[in-house]
């Protein structure tokens, strides 16, 4: 239920006061403890440094349970949590946009067995905006700070307005997780929201990307594959030294940078250094490494030169159907008009119906006989789940039908 604008009131100090941050062993304990203590659900959020450091780890988690209050955990002293994680082991965790914080949870040994997502249930139930605050807003009719998203959690020691308005952000986790479970109750989605809460925790960790140097922005510029090289190159020696000064890589030597020495190929230091995005102070640091790498690339030999793309295990891009098999373009269209149409029908986002990778692969390579059942099981072979299946099987398998009928006739 949507709280009137006139009714939102403003969220600026936790009900207890900003919490001490938890960095010592003995006060893990007593946080340990006290969460144990608790009653219901805990809601558990992270705070990283994206943009500054490298990788995802987290910089701070914040706890808060009926009956034990809001806890402040430095995760560089206290960097593991399994002793949390056994207490908690058989309570649900209520968290916003888990799969964002999961991995960092994890490293830290905190993995939920029970989840409730908020900003999941927020899809499922049609709101259009699902960010924290705006659902927060929205449902329980009060405001969140604002500010300090983006800001460099590794710091030390974290400003005290930093800290409130970590404090904030699971003040109200578990109130609006109770509202969104009533109304998804009431929508008849609660069996829908528990099994894709079910499906975030049973998902396996992301195995590293192929060729993660082919996500360059701007590299969609680059022709040649001697630039290909040379970006690759670039990529590496970036990722290294990111690495090794536990820095973000675009602060270490932004993309462009990259993409523009690839379009140049310098063939000297002095042609390096005059390129306009190679005038940085952290870029100049690094200059001898960026410019072996643009020489490595630039001398390669040509049968060791990446190709201009990668071949996927699925169906080519799907701007190149209507031209390469018009049939297959038709399927795709119909079937993404029905999966729109049960979106519109049930108020929920087209993705959240079936992932529009399913929909390519299913349109590309449809059963030989589209029968219901036979829709249903090559779409729980790609991942839908149960209740997907149920809603999408029966009309994808008709709209199939009717094509194959209309292409026979």
């Amino acid at each position: 239920m949507e709280v009137s604008e006139t009714e939102v009131v403003p969220l600026l100090e936790p009900r207890e006061g900003i919490p001490p941050v938890v960095e010592t062993p003995e006060a893990l304990r007593d946080a340990v403890e006290r969460l144990a203590a608790g009653a219901g659900p805990v809601a558990v959020d992270a705070e990283r440094a994206s943009g500054y450091r490298y990788g995802q780890r987290a910089y701070l988690v914040q706890l808060r349970r009926r009956g034990s209050g809001t806890f402040l955990i430095d995760p560089v002293p206290c960097s593991d949590l399994s002793a949390l994680d056994a207490a908690l082991a058989g309570t649900e965790m209520v968290l916003h946009a888990a799969s964002q914080d999961l991995p960092c949870l994890a490293e830290l040994g905190l993995v939920p067995r029970r989840l409730f997502d908020t900003e999941l249930a927020g899809r499922l139930l049609g709101y259009p905006r699902v960010g924290l605050g705006t659902m927060v807003e929205t449902v329980l009719g009060f405001t969140l700070e604002k500010g300090h998203s983006a800001a460099d959690w590794s710091s030390r020691p974290l400003p005290a307005d930093w800290l409130r308005y970590a404090a904030l952000d699971v003040e109200l986790l578990v109130e609006l997780r109770d509202a969104l479970e009533l109304e998804l109750d009431r929508a008849g989605k609660l069996e829908w929201a528990l099994e894709e809460f079910a499906a975030i925790l049973s998902t396996p960790p992301k195995e590293p990307r192929q060729d993660p140097w082919r996500r360059t922005s701007g590299i969609h510029r680059l022709r040649s594959r001697r630039s290909l090289a040379v970006v690759r190159e670039l990529w590496t020696a970036r990722d290294r030294i990111a690495r090794d000064r536990d820095l973000s890589p675009g602060r270490v030597l932004p993309d462009a940078a990259i993409v523009e020495a690839a379009l140049e190929l310098p063939r000297t230091p002095d042609d390096l250094a005059a390129l306009s995005t190679f005038r940085g102070r952290n870029t100049r640091r690094h200059a001898p490494a960026w410019f072996r790498a643009v020489q490595r690339g630039r001398t390669l030999p040509d049968a060791s030169l990446p190709e201009h793309s990668v071949p996927g295990d699925g169906p080519p891009p799907a701007h190149r159907w209507a031209e390469r098999d018009p049939a297959a373009a038709e399927r795709l269209s119909t079937l993404r008009a029905v999966v729109a149409a049960l979106a519109d029908e049930h108020t929920l986002p087209t993705e959240n119906v079936l992932q529009p990778d399913t929909v390519r692969r299913l349109a590309w390579d449809p059963p030989e006989d589209a029968t219901p059942d036979a829709v249903g099981v090559v779409l729980t072979a790609l991942g839908a789940r149960s209740w997907q299946v149920e809603l999408t099987a029966t009309p994808l398998a008709k709209a199939l039908s009717r094509l194959a009928a209309k292409r026979d006739a």
